[in-house]
């Protein structure tokens, strides 16, 4: 990465947007879509991050980086295939090549025209907005944008009557002449306007419309247009491809029963989870997953590559929370409602050891037993009430020791559902970054050992051939013209031996 590049990633914004990747040609290779800008752009330069090899050869050509930001995701979404479909970048095309891309049709000239999604653009005189490679995200778009241009969907069997989405305020009701054909179109062609991405131009074309209305005494199409605005403007509100969602948390059973049980005075807005990983005591890592509001915030998961040596998971928990609950990460991320611990008894302990030497009692911390999915809770200093009448309600099963209390509630419990899907979470990052240390580590071992092969081979080499496993497939010619006859030898004798040894 060149010093212009990274000064440019200190810049990214949070807010949603396009990306643009350029070569040192500084043509655009690849256009792409973002809630943050600033997480997505940057992911694609961790050196931890698991890639295919196409997306590692992208990286490799990235010299520069611009971006445009938008005030919505839809926006984002329908400016990212306008541009594509500009541009045209090839690596757009081989990173999807796999996959099937949508797109919006609409019929302008028929008689009932409709706005339908489909993945065959055909020659039928429609006219068709895309590609997008979202399907979900664009029906999911389509049915915001709805509410603000009413259409039809009706395209065999058109009803004698208006249908019940008329009443809705979701079709215009061509069957009764509810509305006319040609407001209709131009209804469908402010419509094809935002999915070509001219928001702004839109809305200032919609709030004219609505004062010459006014101006003019149509106050019954001032309110139409007015409408329309407060639709638009009500989009920024709407969550369309990120991982996060706006909601009543107070309303998501899990934690408020959660809340409930642990007798919290608020619903636990952040909890956070954490599991350790690793293979007879090496490349021990550790993962802390944040879901906010009941929703993985990908965005600030974090991961620690463990500085105690050995297979000690009770270590290793006490060392990632005191690494957590340093004043620094403290400042930096906030402090969650409730910590998470992937474990029983041992864990909980030395989990609560490094919160309380932190200086942060008063944040409950509880135990999940992996065997029967237990809750526990330590008696005196997991910073909860435990509410017996919701045990006692809820059919669970309540035991105790002079330390421990370990609540097991009924599978079928929505507090279990939850604290499953943060451990599970907390466990499957643990265990990815587990395996990125560990092919990392059985790479550089094997190429480090061999003479002649320094730091520019080897990395040449496996950005080739993409991974270890690349390198021993690949054919002897190939080896011979990426970095000569006489180094090519000495890789294949060891290339060779290793080759043996893992057959043995």
């Amino acid at each position: 990465m060149n010093e212009r590049l990274e000064k440019k990633l200190a810049e990214l914004p949070k807010d949603p947007g396009v990306y643009f990747h350029k070569d040192k040609t500084g043509q655009i290779i690849y256009i792409g879509k973002a809630a943050n800008l600033r997480n997505r752009v940057r992911q694609y330069f961790q050196e931890s991050r698991v890639r295919d090899p196409k997306t590692d050869a992208l990286v490799a050509e990235i010299d520069d980086t611009e971006w445009i930001t938008v005030e919505t995701e839809m926006d984002a979404l329908f400016l990212e295939a306008e541009q594509v479909r500009r541009y045209l970048p090839r690596y757009n095309i081989l990173l999807r090549d796999d996959k099937s891309s949508s797109f919006v049709r609409i019929d302008f000239d028929s008689n009932h025209p409709t706005v339908t999604v489909t993945r065959r653009p055909l020659d039928d005189g429609a006219t068709y907005y895309g590609p997008y490679f979202n399907a979900v995200a664009v029906k999911r778009a389509l049915k915001y944008l709805r509410k603000a241009f009413p259409y039809s969907t009706h395209t065999t069997n058109i009803p004698k009557r208006a249908c019940l989405l008329y009443h809705l305020g979701l079709c215009p009701g061509l069957e009764e002449d509810k509305t006319s054909l040609s407001d209709y179109r131009t209804n469908l062609r402010k419509l094809a306007k935002y999915l070509k991405g001219e928001r702004s131009q839109l809305i200032r074309q919609v709030e004219r419309e609505m004062n010459l209305y006014a101006k003019e005494g149509h106050y019954e199409e001032a309110a139409v247009s007015r409408n329309q605005l407060f639709a638009l403007k009500g989009l920024s509100r709407q969550i369309i491809f990120s991982d996060k969602e706006f909601m009543d948390i107070s309303k998501d059973k899990g934690l408020a029963g959660l809340a409930e049980l642990l007798g919290l005075d608020k619903i636990p807005k952040r909890i956070e989870g954490y599991d350790i990983s690793h293979m007879s005591g090496t490349d021990t890592v550790a993962s802390m997953v944040v879901f906010t509001n009941g929703i993985p915030d990908k965005a600030s998961y974090r991961k620690f590559k463990m500085r105690v040596p050995g297979n000690d998971d009770f270590a290793h928990m006490n060392e990632v929370i005191s690494r957590r609950l340093s004043e620094k990460n403290r400042k930096a991320w906030g402090v969650p409602n409730v910590f998470l611990i992937d474990g029983g008894k041992g864990q909980l302990s030395a989990a609560i050891k490094a919160r309380d030497e932190a200086g942060c009692q008063q944040i409950p911390m509880v135990g999940l037993a992996k065997r029967e999915e237990e809750i526990v809770i330590h008696r005196e200093m997991s910073a909860v009430t435990l509410n017996r009448e919701v045990v006692q309600s809820s059919n669970a099963i309540l035991t105790q020791d002079d330390m421990f209390i370990r609540v097991l509630l009924p599978k079928s419990s929505h507090i279990v559902k939850l604290l499953q899907r943060i451990r599970d979470e907390s466990h499957r990052f643990a265990v990815s970054y587990h395996s990125v240390l560990k092919a990392k580590r059985q790479t550089s071992s094997l190429l480090d050992d061999i003479p002649t092969i320094g730091p520019t081979t080897r990395k040449k080499l496996l950005k080739t051939f993409g991974s270890m496993r690349g390198l021993l497939q690949a054919r002897q010619i190939e080896i011979e013209k990426l970095v000569g006859p006489s180094k090519a030898a000495i890789l294949k004798q060891y290339l060779h031996a290793y080759k043996q040894q893992n057959k043995q």
